[in-house]
């Protein structure tokens, strides 16, 4: 009889593992697949590993305008594998041992749900039937496929297959512009592929800032990628993908082709039905604190469709697990930051203007390019990266935070603590930020804000 059960080993179900299991609850792990989830075996982990590759092959062949010359330069693709994987045995290995440290008690298998008997959930893996107090859903997400003639070719992959070719495709089509399809795209035409892009929507990066989105457009397309947007898909055979684009048919070549047009929550296959778990829209239901409509039911990360990013699940695990002790949390989702980690990277946190007024705020916006800033024209040459701020106008606090530039990843959390803590204008003007730092555009452009 375990304290808490946690079916999913990605960073709800590994991360709440640990906290109760550092708290003094017996816990029991039950994973399918590696330890880490989608994040670390086929999202995030192996994603920014290539990417800071191409990072680094691109800085090598334009660093003339640095005074640095480099010749002969080249992308290992073997090697650069090996070493994404190399990476992701290690992580694993880190969370295996953070779990054993914790006491968890961890299985590898399917699970499935049988039926809540007295006050115990039963779940069977590998035949073998388990019992806890509680459980925790954390079962995660898998991508979407289209509905289209040619999707069970063998060069049509997802996020998954495309992070482990061993070559460099001469011709890649992405379906979908969103921030998997534009990372892999960006990888892809900085190491020498040809890059199209096909995107339904008139914009891309889903629902970012609008300017954001047309200066990364410009940015990547620098770099050779072709843009088809408001373009419907409508078959894929070997050598090419077939798109509608005003009222007209038009043809890309393709040897492989990326299909990311978006996640859906697994729920099916773990037996929810026999507990009674509520799903709508195939998502598991739950409130602010992580509960699910069964008392004694917590669910965090991807499966309830909420906010599909690894932070996003280590914050609501968190909520689960406070909740579970009995202390008082919950998930504040204007303050979760989201990334593209394209070159440029864009980075934001609350809320657009657009937004803000839908929600009936009289707002406040001020804008400075990222060229004010000292640090950044140290060490980039020929960026047109900015940063936007959005100000409530009546309580001056802050309520979104918009980026286009180097290293955007690395500074949006001040600002998603920023709003987190509900700081105003004045509040942010006694911050000091270290100089020179990019990270001072923040401020910087926050005290522009009149009125």
């Amino acid at each position: 009889m375990f304290d808490l059960m946690v079916i999913g080993g990605g960073p709800a179900g590994y991360y709440a593992a640990e906290k109760a299991g550092a708290a003094g609850l017996s816990v029991a792990l039950v994973e399918k697949g590696h330890l880490g989830g989608v994040c670390l075996n086929e999202g995030c982990i192996p994603s920014k590993t290539l990417l800071y590759s191409s990072k680094l092959f691109t800085l090598a062949k334009n660093s003339e305008p640095f005074g640095v010359s480099a010749s002969g330069v080249t992308f290992d693709m073997p090697r650069v594998m090996a070493r994404k994987q190399k990476i992701i045995t290690s992580q694993r290995d880190g969370i295996a041992f953070t779990l054993k440290k914790n006491n968890v008690s961890v299985r590898f298998g399917a699970a499935r749900l049988l039926a809540k008997k007295d006050d115990a959930f039963q779940m069977e893996v590998n035949g073998e039937i388990i019992e806890g107090k509680r459980l925790l859903l954390c079962t995660g997400s898998e991508a979407l496929r289209l509905s289209i003639p040619g999707t069970d070719l063998p060069h049509v992959l997802t996020n998954k297959e495309i992070l482990s070719i061993d070559s460099i495709p001469k011709n890649l089509v992405v379906i979908g512009a969103g921030i998997i399809g534009l990372e892999m795209a960006a990888f892809f035409a900085e190491i020498g592929g040809s890059v199209t892009v096909i995107e339904l929507l008139p914009f891309i990066g889903g629902a970012i800032d609008a300017e954001i989105g047309l200066v990364l457009k410009k940015e990547l397309e620098k770099k050779g990628i072709r843009f088809h947007l408001q373009a419907r898909v409508s078959a894929i055979n070997e050598h090419t993908v077939t798109f509608e684009e005003t009222d007209s048919a038009s043809t890309a070549a393709a040897d492989i082709v990326l299909i990311s047009v978006g996640r859906r929550p697994m729920t099916g296959d773990v037996g929810l039905e026999n507990v009674g778990v509520l799903v709508e829209r195939g998502a598991v239901c739950t409130n602010d604190k992580g509960r699910t409509n069964v008392p004694g039911i917590w669910a965090a990360g991807d499966v309830n469709g909420k906010s599909m990013l690894a932070h996003t699940a280590y914050r609501e695990a968190q909520v689960c697990v406070d909740d579970i002790l009995g202390r008082d949390s919950s998930v504040n989702y204007d303050a979760i930051p989201g990334v593209i980690y394209t070159h440029p990277e864009a980075a934001w946190v609350g809320v657009t203007m657009a937004e803000a007024e839908k929600r009936g705020f009289s707002c406040l916006s001020a804008k400075l390019p990222l060229s004010y800033n000292g640090r950044y024209r140290a060490e980039t040459e020929a960026g047109r990266g900015f940063c936007k701020v959005i100000v409530d106008a009546a309580s001056r606090r802050l309520l979104g935070v918009h980026m286009i530039g180097s290293a955007c990843s690395e500074m949006i959390f001040g600002a998603a603590a920023m709003i987190e803590r509900k700081m105003t204008v004045e509040d942010i003007g006694s911050v000091v930020f270290p100089h020179p730092t990019v990270s001072e555009i923040i401020k910087d452009t926050i005290l522009q804000v009149q009125g």
